[in-house]
């Protein structure tokens, strides 16, 4: 009997779409991205930025999260962990080394000012930072590596040896699952109450948008860790309990209405607070208002692919699987897109339309290319192991 719960396959797959679309928008709706940028006629795209940011990836981490538990029982955790250290590390190195530098190169010649250098010039001199800061660097930091996108894939990284620690440290096999009363609504606004308040208190010290190395490498945005936390602990409480299957049409309903009430107003600009940090009732307000539109949209969203998305076809079960490699990939191929219709003539809006599709429909097939090119030589590998 397959058990597989397909709405969070074809989930996750409308979020990685969405995610395309929002690093497809930002040089062209105002907040300019960062490897590439419009500069002229940016149109205002800023709610659709500020909602996207306060709920897709902690929705990610919660999805991500709620695999956790039956791959550790089935695994143990030294081949938990060797698989996750293989499915995450190998694309987290190659987009540091490879895929980033090529991206801050582009970005160094086009819209820095210290004129041209090799490649190998950059790579060794700026991105690594071997040939020491040049006079009146413009930032954002120095050196230029960075994990860029892929901070997402570190912190998941780091949240499976966290994981793994803890249940070592615990040594309790929970293999089967301890179905309990589902998710009420008490538990859910005491959640959204708890992380608003932990959000508040980091963005006293942490604004949105300002990245850390912590501990020197886990590129951080504090402001949102607390979301980021909460959802993946609450992915993992959620396979125990089976609240996913469990939640009811009336929250699940209600919670979507929440969510997309709290989105429309910050789309039709009713939001009068921000996001700015600091001691103030307007940063309270927002760090509120956030992390209710995050449960909101993210229990509705749920709740509405459970009961109208929890089918699967061919086509849906391929999108899936390239999901992943997809997140991976998504942005050189937006940035490629970016660059080619700099030069063309056409209103702000047909290129973000053109790039967000254009971006989706290549980087999904770019991933599957790469797909059945690494099934075909697993499987030329096995014919060279077999005996004669």
């Amino acid at each position: 009997m397959n058990n597989r719960l397909h709405f969070l396959d074809n989930l996750k797959v409308a979020l990685t779409f969405l995610v395309i679309a929002h690093h497809a928008g930002q040089p062209y709706g105002g907040s300019n991205g960062f490897w590439y940028f419009q500069g002229r006629e940016a149109i205002d795209l800023g709610a659709f930025f500020s909602v996207n940011a306060g709920f897709f990836m902690s929705l990610f981490f919660l999805i991500s999260a709620y695999f956790f538990p039956a791959s550790f029982n089935r695994k143990g955790p030294a081949r938990f962990l060797k698989d996750w250290v293989k499915r995450l590390g190998l694309p987290l190195l190659f987009g540091f080394f490879v895929i980033m530098p090529l991206l801050m190169y582009a970005y160094y010649l086009n819209f820095r000012s210290y004129g041209i250098v090799t490649f190998w010039d950059y790579y060794l001199k700026v991105y690594f930072g071997l040939g020491g800061k040049p006079h009146g660097w413009t930032g954002p930091s120095w050196p230029d590596m960075q994990f860029g996108h892929l901070w997402f894939i570190e912190h998941l990284l780091v949240y499976a040896f966290l994981y793994t620690g803890i249940r070592k440290v615990l040594r309790r096999e929970t293999a089967g699952i301890s179905v309990k009363k589902p998710l009420g609504q008490g538990g859910i606004i005491a959640f959204g109450f708890l992380v608003a308040t932990a959000t508040f208190l980091i963005r006293l010290h942490y604004p949105i948008d300002k990245w850390v190395g912590f501990l020197g490498i886990i590129q951080t945005e504090f402001a949102h860790v607390p979301q980021y936390a909460a959802f993946f602990t609450a992915g993992i409480i959620a396979y125990h309990r089976q609240w996913l299957q469990t939640l009811s049409r009336t929250v699940g309903t209600i919670w979507l209405i929440v969510g997309v009430v709290l989105a429309a107003c910050r789309y039709a600009g009713w939001i009068r607070f921000n996001s700015q940090s600091g001691y103030s009732w307007n940063s309270l307000a927002y760090s509120f208002y956030e992390t209710f539109l995050c449960i909101g949209l993210s229990l509705g969203l749920i709740f509405l692919f459970r009961e109208v998305g929890n089918k699967t076809f061919r086509w849906t079960e391929i999108l899936s699987k390239n999901a992943f490699t997809v997140y991976v990939l998504h942005v050189p191929v937006v940035v490629c897109l970016q660059y080619a219709f700099n030069n063309i003539v056409l209103p702000v809006v047909a290129k973000l339309l053109l790039v967000s599709a254009w971006g989706i429909v290549l980087t999904f097939a770019l991933s599957h290319l790469i797909h059945l090119a690494s099934s075909r030589f697993r499987n030329l590998k096995k014919e060279e192991n077999l005996p004669l």
